[in-house]
């Protein structure tokens, strides 16, 4: 079991920047891949950003240029850069855990928290 904490979220004005932060607990020696997904009202969950296990990231392309993932292996904690920020960023952003030779669809999620940008 692996539990996810995010942090971070808030209300920003338009060109304005946050910091998520993701910390996971419990058996994180089996976590591979982490990432960020994003949520607005009435649209799916998509993909903001992922870092594999040995730091490699990769964008969504409304984001790239503007946000950076970054993790710390040992800290079991990753974030989320997110600089010129848009009204369109606005979503309740997740955290996920993906697993060593398992499903994506068996990761773990954190609980979300909500970044608001104004116009």
């Amino acid at each position: 079991q692996v539990q996810l904490v995010e942090s971070g979220g808030g209300l920003v004005q338009t060109g304005g920047s946050l910091r998520l932060s993701c910390a996971a607990s419990g058996s994180t020696a089996s976590i591979d891949g982490m990432g960020w997904y994003r949520q607005a009202p009435e649209k799916q969950r998509e993909l903001v950003a992922r870092i594999t296990s040995g730091g490699s990231p990769n964008y969504a392309d409304s984001v790239k240029g503007r946000f950076t993932i970054s993790r710390d292996n040992a800290k079991n904690t990753v974030w989320l850069q997110m600089d010129s920020l848009k009204p369109e960023d606005t979503a309740v952003y997740y955290c996920k855990a993906d697993f060593y030779e398992t499903p994506s669809s068996f990761g773990s999620w954190g609980q979300g928290t909500q970044v608001t940008v104004s116009s």
